[in-house]
């Protein structure tokens, strides 16, 4: 039978992931930012994978797989400020020596986890607009084989017009949310 728990997350709780962020972002160097930070959150994955997690972390981790393929994802194109907010959501697992060491048996990606869970409350627009995304480019791709069709001619133009509404969509949401007051990560 499932539980479930609640807790809320201090000031002095966020903030402190806030520094773990701060300290990061001052550590990277600006030439390889992206790579390194795309590269620690997959190695997170792996480590995680690797292991047996309870369902709550495990869920939270997979989860994460989405916004690194947000960033990858050649065909969804995110425009450089909107790469970096990704980026700068992410930049908390490059820190080796985070809130509780990975190698500690069963609890040591817990607060991996609750990060995740802020970075997804961060990104929703972002990961909304992108799954969308990747929906459509499958239902299209096999509506154009259906029809005896090759999805690939004339991909990007079939593409472009539906990333560049979702796009448009996708920073109207974040506006929107930005708005709507309650604490916000600081990249």
């Amino acid at each position: 039978m499932p539980l479930d728990i609640t807790f809320t997350l201090s000031d002095q709780d966020l903030e402190h992931f806030q520094q773990i962020v701060d300290k990061a972002r001052a550590a990277m160097d600006s030439d390889r930012n992206a790579a390194q930070i795309e590269a620690a959150a997959r190695q997170l994955i792996e480590d995680a994978t690797s292991t047996e997690l309870p369902d709550f972390i495990a869920d939270r981790l997979a989860k994460l797989q989405v916004v690194i393929n947000m960033l990858t994802d050649a065909e969804w194109n995110l425009g450089e400020e909107d790469r970096n907010r990704v980026l700068g959501a992410l930049l908390y697992f490059c820190d080796p020596e985070d809130l509780i060491p990975d190698h500690i048996p069963g609890l040591g990606f817990l607060d991996d986890a609750i990060y995740v869970e802020l970075v997804l409350q961060e990104l929703r627009a972002e990961i909304t607009s992108y799954e969308e995304f990747c929906a459509y480019r499958i239902a299209e791709e096999n509506r154009r084989r259906a029809q005896g069709l090759d999805p690939h001619v004339e991909r990007e133009a079939w593409l472009a017009d539906k990333r560049a509404t979702l796009h448009a969509r996708m920073r109207k949401r974040r506006r929107s949310g930005a708005s709507s007051g309650g604490w916000r990560l600081r990249w």
